[in-house]
């Protein structure tokens, strides 16, 4: 009888400056059908459920191998009438659509295949083409969760692991260091709503703004990385802190800007109302804190570097700030350029906010995609998927 499995692939490398983990899940791999890398089609099929097998490739193995044949100069006339200068003004060091440019590259203007900018005059381009993960060695682990049978094979679509697990993103919230695409020379950012924040936020929103699923991986990540019996700060903290039942014991204080919303939270101990982008002083004793955590919130901050100095200053030698990002937030507050930077992007911009403040090392990037959304939520008729999440996560150095 022909088996299939539910499995989470973890692909693991390393970029100059952090730890990069991109976690995808997979409901029904047929291990029949589907084309795995390596020698995983062998090892995968004989894993136990709750176990797994872990390869490592080297670059050009799971993705083209970087060329340099595939960085391509350009007049900068030659991409599509009435994009440049219409709204969107082109950066190195960001990633751009394919279709973008798809004269000079001989693509279509539909291709979203992402490219990164690396070099932008008045007159010429130089277009990366290679794949964002070309330089790099990979690890993959599969975390084998369950598997069934399939009585009769019906054929189906094939899939290629190594595709879905490479595609879409990962790679790209990475660097180096002459094209790194950073935000933090522009301060304050500028936002689409500039109305003062007390007021936008002024009515409380006791709603969640993950799925089940979503908030259930937010709350383990924080789980690996505090410990019992620590002080925890909750950053632009609402009505729900995500910590989860094996940190009961922590001492956790909230920051936001509805007290409503913070004091039905039954999770703190303590709060604070005070809006970071009036004054990102945050009026708490310095290295009274173990850890602080920010959940999907750190794309509303105008003054981010002054704001990660400050959590600098409250954190413990050795403490650690977690920030979780997502693909949703509330319209017209957020940073200008949020909306227009791919996923991936995003954790690169609060990665880089790190790397300029200075204060942080032993940064991690983890993502978790493709995960399928609780049957009882409201948007499962609309949406598949649980909300895809990006963790950047560091230690504070003193």
């Amino acid at each position: 009888m022909r088996q299939r499995a539910a499995i989470e692939f973890s692909l693991c490398w390393n970029s100059r400056h952090a730890a990069h983990n991109d976690r995808y899940y997979m409901e029904k791999v047929d291990f029949w059908r589907d084309i795995f890398p390596g020698s995983m089609g062998d090892a995968v099929p004989e894993t136990a459920p709750g176990d797994s097998h872990t390869e490592i490739f080297t670059p050009g193995c799971l993705v083209p191998e970087y060329n340099g044949k595939k960085l391509v100069t350009c007049s900068r006339s030659a991409i599509t009438p009435g994009q440049d200068g219409d709204g969107l003004v082109l950066e190195p060091g960001r990633y751009y659509p394919k279709g973008y440019f798809w004269k000079p590259l001989g693509s279509f203007p539909v291709d979203q295949t992402p490219v990164r900018l690396t070099h932008c005059d008045d007159s010429s381009l130089v277009i990366d083409t290679n794949h964002p993960l070309s330089l790099y060695p990979l690890k993959v682990k599969a975390l084998v969760h369950q598997r069934s049978s399939i009585a009769v094979q019906r054929g189906g679509a094939l899939n290629d692991i190594a595709h879905h697990i490479t595609a879409g993103g990962p790679g790209m919230q990475a660097s180096p260091d002459e094209v790194r695409y950073s935000l933090s020379a522009g301060s304050p950012l500028r936002r689409e709503d500039e109305t003062d924040d007390s007021l936008y936020y002024r009515t409380p929103r006791l709603v969640h703004h993950l799925d089940a699923t979503a908030r259930r991986h937010v709350r383990s990540l924080y789980g690996r990385l505090c410990t019992p019996r620590t002080r925890i700060l909750d950053l632009m903290s609402s009505w729900e802190s995500h910590i989860p039942d094996s940190l009961h014991s922590c001492h956790v204080e909230g920051l936001g800007l509805n007290e409503q919303e913070l004091l039905a939270n039954e999770r703190l101990s303590g709060y604070l109302v005070h809006d970071l982008n009036k004054d990102p002083r945050i009026p708490l004793a310095d290295s009274s804190f173990d850890a602080v955590v920010c959940t999907v919130s750190i794309e509303y901050l105008s003054r981010p570097l002054e704001v990660l100095s400050e959590i600098a200053r409250l954190l413990a030698a050795g403490g650690i700030l977690a920030i979780t990002i997502s693909e949703r937030w509330f319209p017209g507050k957020q940073i200008r350029k949020w909306a227009d930077l791919h996923p991936f992007e995003r954790q690169g911009v609060v990665m880089n906010y790190l790397l300029d403040q200075g204060s942080f090392g032993n940064i991690q990037t983890e993502s978790i995609r493709g995960y399928p959304r609780p049957a009882g939520d409201k948007y499962s008729d609309r949406m598949s998927k649980s909300d895809s999440l990006y963790f950047i996560w560091a230690e504070c150095l003193k």
